[in-house]
């Protein structure tokens, strides 16, 4: 048993995980759904995998009807956190798209298509499926729209140069695919914030509710345990 893992607890329980792109939200979220045994919902992933398939089918990252459409039944499967410490295992109707959503186009998409009030409507329903039985969840509208009851709330953020590196590190991690530069991962990173914090449905924000962790300098460790501190501390764990 590593320094985080813990038990599952009986009943079901419903963590969520909001932040910027970059700030280590799913890094932690991993940590942290592995510690308590939890599902990993990774609603990003969701979103990367609409715009992969949407891109195939050249259904354009604008065409809410379209999307929407797509959207509505949405054959998506999250796999459980592999032992090695690999990712999550993403397949769209069979097929293993895990790595394929996993580059800057597919991060773009991702942000352009979940704008859409449409296309963020028609996949509540599954995310919500998905988590139904406890998860982790980490994304952008988790605490405020997705599960707004959610007892366990964070928005971890990080400044731009902190979070530019860390998804850098987290595209060069990625086999097979090209890096960009940090220049130009920063660059994105910031497009990608003014897109998530001014789109007008389900915009990023922090929950009223939710603890805030500045990762910026800090190790994902530290706020792994911060945020397992926090949750034995209101559950008496």
């Amino acid at each position: 048993m590593g320094p985080h893992e813990r038990h599952r607890p009986s009943a079901p329980l419903v963590v969520v995980i909001d932040g910027p792109a970059g700030a280590g939200k799913t890094t932690v979220a991993r940590a942290v759904a592995r510690a308590l045994g939890l599902p990993l919902l990774d609603t990003g992933a969701i979103y990367r995998t609409l715009a992969l398939v949407a891109q195939r089918r050249a259904i354009a990252w604008d065409d809410e009807p379209g999307l929407a459409a797509l959207a509505v039944a949405f054959p998506i499967a999250l796999g459980e956190l592999p032992a090695d410490g690999g990712p999550q295992a993403v397949r769209y109707a069979g097929e293993d798209v895990t790595a394929a959503i996993r580059t800057p186009a597919m991060s773009q998409g991702a942000s352009k298509v979940s704008a859409l009030p449409a296309v963020r409507a028609a996949l509540l329903g599954i995310q919500r499926a998905l988590g139904d039985r406890g998860c982790v969840a980490e994304g952008r509208d988790m605490g405020t729209v997705v599960f707004p009851d959610a007892p366990h709330k964070f928005f971890l953020t990080a400044d731009l140069p902190t979070r530019a590196l860390r998804r850098h590190a987290e595209l060069a991690a990625n086999p097979g695919a090209a890096v960009p530069s940090l220049d130009e991962v920063q660059r994105e990173v910031a497009e990608r914030d003014a897109r998530d914090s001014s789109r007008a449905a389900a915009p990023l924000r922090q929950a009223d509710d939710a603890v805030l962790v500045d990762s910026s300098g800090v190790g994902i460790d530290a706020v792994v345990e911060r945020v397992l501190e926090h949750i034995r501390a209101a559950t008496g764990a």
